[in-house]
């Protein structure tokens, strides 16, 4: 019995896309519920960038089923298109425009904007309404390009690597934005390389590697990131001490008491360090190309990024 997969923001059952021998995309399954955050992580070439166009409509597919808000995106009309917002990797169309005129263009195109100053002022970016978009810094072009993919209230959004290149405190104000969406019930879908964004943003991480789905759970359980052993560390006449336990409270706590018995009030160097994120993101891509599954993949074709204005936010089709 075929299943149903119209009940969800985003629902993809035995994805694939080729280019040529090339297997883009391999069997990918994933799904985003709604009012929910998916991160998805992998390598470059894993098939990210093709899945996310498959999904916003730009890239159709060889095999699979795949429902975005209830509608196969390849089929979609303009009405669709209006419920979904798109903040692309790089953007540089319409740089001598200013801030407050994007805005306010990207909102003729949907029956029911955001107001335009509410919404440039959410982004932070109330005293530069008047500067050109070329003018802009990095994190204040990619605020901008929150504004113009959020500007028609869309039920669903995707970000495509939104802070590549920013410092570190740019980035944190930008997470501070996208969990505000979050807070106010927009279904958020993005790709990104850096464990601590996904960490601070997604409910789900699904990792892709060369065109498969390896792993997905929530970021403090993906991988069985609970269960792998903790290990404490300490110094012992200046030299690292390590031990691997299942029950680090207790090996704490039985250090510190053999401590005091020496007359010391702490345990020099005290660590109890378990797997980050990223440590077991390498642990299990490294597994999918050990397997062989990365032989002859990738993303073989350019990102599209630089669409104009209409094109970009539902006037496409």
């Amino acid at each position: 019995m075929a299943r149903d997969i119209g009940s969800r923001a985003v629902d993809v059952v035995g994805l694939h896309k080729s280019y040529g021998d090339k297997h883009a995309v391999d069997g990918v399954s994933l799904h985003v519920d709604t009012g929910e955050v998916v991160a998805v992580l992998g390598p470059n070439g894993a098939g990210k960038t093709t899945t996310v166009e498959i999904l916003e409509g730009y890239r159709h597919r060889d095999a699979g089923e795949v429902r975005v808000l209830g509608t196969d995106p390849q089929t979609a009309d303009r009405a669709w298109r209006s419920r979904v917002g798109i903040v692309l990797q790089s953007v540089n169309d319409l740089a001598e425009a200013t801030v407050e005129e994007l805005v306010r263009q990207f909102a003729a195109y949907y029956p029911r904007p955001r107001d335009v100053d509410e919404l440039i002022a959410a982004v932070g970016l109330e005293d530069r309404r008047r500067t050109r978009a070329r003018q802009l810094s990095g994190g204040q072009r990619r605020r901008l390009d929150v504004a113009l993919g959020v500007v028609g209230r869309p039920e669903l959004l995707f970000l495509d690597e939104p802070t590549t290149g920013f410092d570190p405190e740019a980035r944190r104000a930008f997470w501070d934005l996208v969990k505000g969406l979050r807070d106010g019930g927009t279904t958020i879908l993005l790709t990104t390389h850096y464990m601590d964004e996904a960490e601070q943003l997604a409910d789900r991480v699904v990792v892709v590697s060369a065109g498969h789905v390896v792993a997905e759970g929530a970021p403090h359980t993906l991988g069985g990131r609970q269960a792998h052993r903790a290990r404490v560390r300490w110094l012992r006449d200046g030299e690292l001490q390590e031990v691997a336990t299942d029950t680090p409270t207790r090996t704490v706590a039985e250090l510190t008491t053999r401590f005091a018995a020496e007359g010391l009030d702490e345990v020099p160097g005290l660590q109890v360090v378990r797997p980050t994120l990223e440590d077991v993101y390498l642990g299990l891509v490294g597994a999918a190309d050990a397997a062989g599954a990365g032989a002859g993949t990738g993303d073989a074709s350019p990102v599209l990024v630089g669409r104009a204005g209409a094109e970009r936010t539902g006037a496409r089709r």
